[in-house]
């Protein structure tokens, strides 16, 4: 007798291979068969005219404190997520600043330093206390790393920083964090310098670790940012995935492909993966020194003016009399989103093979970004069903198997006999993101069914109160990182 067997779909098992009829028998957590007359369960789910595919790994979240505020994870839940990749762009929840209000860009977690962890052990203690409906991965972010032991951010780290940085670090990565995260693009760490970052990421090779990074420059200076990233990791030996690979600058837009060919070249020396959003607008917080080349931006928050979350920048400067920069600043500490990409480059970074996806949601914006609750329909129906522009196949690798190999996950990404029953059912002819720049909150249509740990968490488009989700970690670090194995 199974737990619960998942009758009539056709199953896209996370390989890449052809979608196939078949059943999905699951029994304590775990998928015990796939194929046809595999006997009786507890329950079972019909899913004809459905698509049965491993569930998705976001792989690139600000979703640390989301278990804390809504342990469903809603946004995520919705869209078929099974696991998110927390931690990133060097923004995590712990180790908390020295300050009493956060520096951004860790605003965007939480405004407050006491909303925060003194370290990762009680970081990770909370969320499990919490009983998130889905599993998470975590990093240690740079950026809280030198908040927690800096005064001044505006220089390197000297010795003493530094080794209590890397205290800090190991502690983290003792606890369960998978590496380290770095945003060189962000105030906090920006006079950081490779020597600095290197000095980290030395100690995330000791342990079998790899590197997220928000690069430095994602505009004018994108290739030399790249490089900048390529080589640290290089130097450390340390697996690299670069996060949102974009092209945001006017100067830079139809570069996309230029950028894939550096990556492509890298991976003759060293493992490097990167991950891409289906939208050509960016959202973080809202910098006065960063409005140049935006198209537009509309506020995502604001502390001291909650109203104009939703607004245009340039329609509260004119109601304000003075530059768009002077209402950025004037509405500090906030976020926007910023139109500063083009869609050629978002599609060519899109349909490459090895693209992994990842929605950088901001769960705690006022008025986020759409990405937020969309961005996986928004692939499956946009991108595959209607433009045609990938495979269903392939895409689904690309949401499941690929990101689960590269974050060390070894047993999920694939429906097959012995792996985790993390499983996504889902329409493929009505998956659509209903999430827009004007009504950011809506959730997906099309999913019809989210399972965690062989549990259903989500069914007929609500939570089921079932939250089986789990801290995973990666566990072939060591080897991977040892083999220095180029991404395929």
């Amino acid at each position: 007798m199974h737990d619960l067997v998942v009758r009539g779909g056709l199953v896209v098992d996370g390989s890449g291979s052809a979608a196939r009829a078949a059943d999905v028998a699951v029994r304590a957590g775990r998928i015990v068969a796939v194929g046809a007359a595999l006997g009786s369960a507890r329950q079972e789910i019909v899913a004809d005219g459905l698509i049965v595919a491993p569930g998705f790994i976001d792989v690139h979240t600000h979703d640390d404190r989301l278990p804390l505020v809504d342990p469903a994870m809603a946004a995520k839940a919705s869209q078929g997520v099974t696991t998110v990749i927390a931690g990133n762009c060097g923004i995590s929840a712990a180790p908390a600043p020295r300050q009493a209000s956060p520096p951004p860009p860790l605003t965007l977690l939480a405004s407050k330093s006491a909303e925060l962890f003194r370290d990762f052990a009680r970081f990770r203690a909370a969320l499990e206390a919490a009983r998130p409906s889905l599993n998470m991965v975590l990093f240690a972010g740079h950026s809280a790393l030198r908040a927690a032991v800096m005064d001044d951010l505006s220089r390197p780290a000297n010795r003493r920083e530094l080794d209590a940085m890397q205290a800090m670090l190991r502690e983290a990565m003792d606890a369960g964090a998978s590496g380290l995260s770095t945003g060189l693009y962000y105030p906090p760490s920006q006079a950081a310098p490779p020597s600095e970052v290197e000095a980290l990421l030395d100690l995330v090779a000791e342990h079998g670790g790899l590197q997220t990074t928000h690069l430095r420059d994602e505009g004018d200076g994108l290739i030399e940012a790249l490089d900048e990233a390529l080589d640290s990791a290089h130097a450390a030996g340390v697996p690299l995935v670069i996060s949102h690979l974009k092209c945001a600058s006017p100067r830079v837009w139809g570069l996309a492909r230029t950028a894939l060919q550096h990556i492509e070249a890298a991976r003759g020396r060293q493992s490097v993966d990167f991950d891409v959003y289906p939208y050509d607008a960016s959202s973080t917080m809202l910098r006065p020194d960063r409005l140049r080349g935006a198209r537009r931006i509309v506020v995502s928050w604001s502390e001291p003016y909650p109203d104009k979350a939703g607004h245009d920048l340039a329609v509260i400067a004119d109601g304000w009399c003075c530059s768009p920069g002077e209402a950025a600043e004037r509405l500090s500490p906030a976020g926007g989103i910023y139109y500063k990409m083009q869609e050629r480059d978002v599609r060519t970074i899109l349909a490459h093979p090895s693209a992994m996806i990842g929605s950088d949601g901001l769960p705690h914006d006022r008025h986020p970004h759409p990405r937020l609750w969309g961005t996986f329909p928004r692939v499956l129906g946009h991108y595959v069903r209607d433009l045609k522009l990938i495979s269903l196949e392939s895409v689904v690798h690309r949401m499941t198997a690929l990101p689960a190999r590269v974050f060390g996950l070894a047993d999920r990404g694939r429906i097959a006999e012995g792996m985790a029953a993390d499983i996504t059912i889902f329409n493929p002819d009505l998956i659509v993101d209903r999430a827009s720049f004007d009504e950011p909150l809506r959730p997906a249509s099309g999913i019809e069914r989210v399972i965690v740990n062989g549990l259903v968490i989500r069914e007929g488009g609500h939570a089921t109160g079932v939250r089986p989700g789990r801290i995973l970690t990666r566990h072939d670090m060591r080897s991977r990182a040892s083999q220095a194995e180029p991404a395929s």
